[in-house]
């Protein structure tokens, strides 16, 4: 299969998935509201945080040796894949290990992350569960990222909707006929032991040299690359965590407990649709891995122009529609209560924007190996971040953490990490990319202006006039996006790609209708 064939099939499944696993989550978070407290709410979102902060112990190991896979599987080279997974499954163990320990440790302190401690029974044996229900799925996942370095990222896909879909609806039944957390958190954790034990066994079946008993080692030279790249990640990782995780905990620290719980409705709204645009990035990281190594440098270049094209365009598109309809979905889904004023709703939905539109940058230097280059820029982009952010938290509340994201962004990230892709990826001046960066931005701020205009004349929060926006934010966006970008050699190259998936989806649903007479 190609590398093309690879990347639309791992985009196929995962639009499909993600598409029933936002209705699964949108009726989940209506029943959770009504069945519970708005403070578990909060609780929820403040204990995922946590651990994610406490995934830092990962420290970027996972994606050093996947990219160190990409070669030898490219050449088929059963020892070396089965030492790099040798040495995986130790480190992730270890992580496992790790978060569990320091996890339970944290336990005395949970009223440092609360600015007023909720009345919530058993508070202590909830955060525990969340802590298991992290450490334990380390155990098993290791596993899961040959299939994202093999370009079979849609097989694990299939079974994480699946089971988590069987679960979800478990989940819900109990939370309507118990109201009880801790059964509702019970669930959850047997579902990621279920999943994790699931897929790992299918890798085995498909892969059976990775259970095979042998004494593979790695070379000397290898293990220093492997480490080198992993005290580079050990810095991103942490700027990662420190900006993209902390919003929860300075929310609940400065803020208070019942703002995360309302932020954690917009964040379920996109983490939906950012799951997709994640695990197409993913679907293409190891095609653009193996591009790097055997393209010349304009066919890099022409490729990265077109997934940045298409980056902007799902970003662009996604922040339009975000900006236009979140209040109202909110107000017709959980209700008026759980609403941030639009202001509010701007700088979160500016602060996803300019993550998002990294995401091109990122595919090619985590594909291309530049972890090293930018090891220092992860520390300043995560002190500007959380400075900022902490003093405008207690100025202007929830404002201030985006804003403090946004400022932190634009100082660091934003122009080193091209900088570094051009330089070291293409040998080539980044100028060019910031120019067309400019050119995107003019573009998605002007449809987005057109757009808000057009659904200013549909301004209730009627059913009727939200179903009206959404139309409008499917038409106006895209057809300006079309209009500007229709005859570049990019969007050309982007149709090319995705007209075989849509010949196909016609072509099975032609084959249906002939079917059923």
């Amino acid at each position: 299969m190609s590398r093309v064939e690879s990347s639309v099939k791992n985009i196929k499944y995962a639009m499909v998935g993600q598409l029933l696993i936002f209705l699964a989550g949108f009726i989940t978070r209506m029943i959770f509201v009504r069945t519970l407290s708005s403070q578990y709410l909060g609780l929820n979102g403040l204990f995922s945080n946590i651990l994610q902060i406490l995934s830092l112990s990962e420290m970027g190991i996972g994606t050093a040796i996947v990219f160190s896979m990409y070669k030898p599987l490219s050449e088929r080279d059963e020892p070396k894949l089965q030492a790099l997974m040798k040495l995986y499954s130790k480190a992730y163990i270890g992580i496992g290990l790790l978060i569990l320990i320091t996890g339970s440790a944290l336990t005395p302190f949970l009223s440092f992350f609360i600015k007023q401690m909720p009345d919530i029974p058993h508070l202590q044996l909830i955060y525990l569960m969340y802590v298991a229900s992290s450490g334990i799925s380390y155990f098993f996942s290791y596993k899961r990222s040959f299939l994202i370095a093999d370009q079979k990222k849609y097989i694990d896909a299939y079974y994480h909707n699946i089971i988590f879909l069987a679960f979800i609806v478990l989940q819900n039944i109990a939370l309507l006929l118990t109201h009880n957390f801790i059964l509702y958190l019970s669930l959850q954790i047997i579902s990621t032991f279920t999943e994790n034990v699931i897929v790992t066994r299918k890798i085995d079946k498909l892969y059976p040299f990775l259970t095979e008993k042998n004494d593979a080692r790695l070379e000397k030279e290898e293990m220093d690359t492997i480490f080198k790249n992993v005290k580079a990640l050990i810095l991103h990782r942490l700027g990662d965590v420190a900006v993209m995780q902390t919003a929860n905990l300075l929310i609940s620290k400065y803020v208070g407990i019942v703002e995360v719980g309302m932020y954690s409705n917009y964040m379920l709204l996109i983490s939906a649709v950012n799951a997709i645009f994640t695990i197409f990035f993913q679907s293409i990281s190891a095609g653009v891995g193996n591009l790097g190594a055997t393209e010349s440098i304009e066919k890099k270049m022409f490729i990265f122009r077109c997934l940045d094209l298409f980056g902007f365009w799902l970003y662009g598109f996604a922040a339009i529609c975000f900006v236009c309809l979140a209040n109202p979905f909110i107000f017709l889904w959980v209700g008026k209560e759980y609403m941030f004023p639009i202001t509010t709703v701007l700088f979160i939905i500016g602060s996803y924007y300019l993550t998002g539109r990294r995401e091109s940058v990122l595919s090619f230097k985590s594909a291309l190996g530049l972890y090293w280059q930018d090891r220092y820029k992860p520390l300043f982009e995560a002190g500007i971040m959380l400075a900022v952010s902490i003093i405008l938290a207690q100025k202007i509340g929830v404002p201030g953490v985006f804003l403090g994201m946004i400022i932190s962004t634009l100082t660091t990230v934003f122009w080193v990490e091209p900088f570094v892709v051009y330089r070291y990826g293409f040998n080539a001046k980044v100028r060019s990319y910031f120019a067309q960066y400019a050119m995107f931005t003019a573009v998605m701020l002007a449809a987005g202006g057109a757009t808000w205009f057009a659904c200013g004349f549909f301004a209730s929060y009627s059913l009727t006039d939200f179903i009206a926006r959404m139309f409008i934010c499917a038409i106006v966006p895209n057809a300006l996006f079309a209009a500007v970008f229709w005859r570049t050699k990019e969007l050309q190259y982007l149709i090319n790609i995705m007209k075989p998936m849509l010949d196909k989806l016609l072509r099975k649903m032609k084959i249906r209708k002939v079917a059923n007479g």
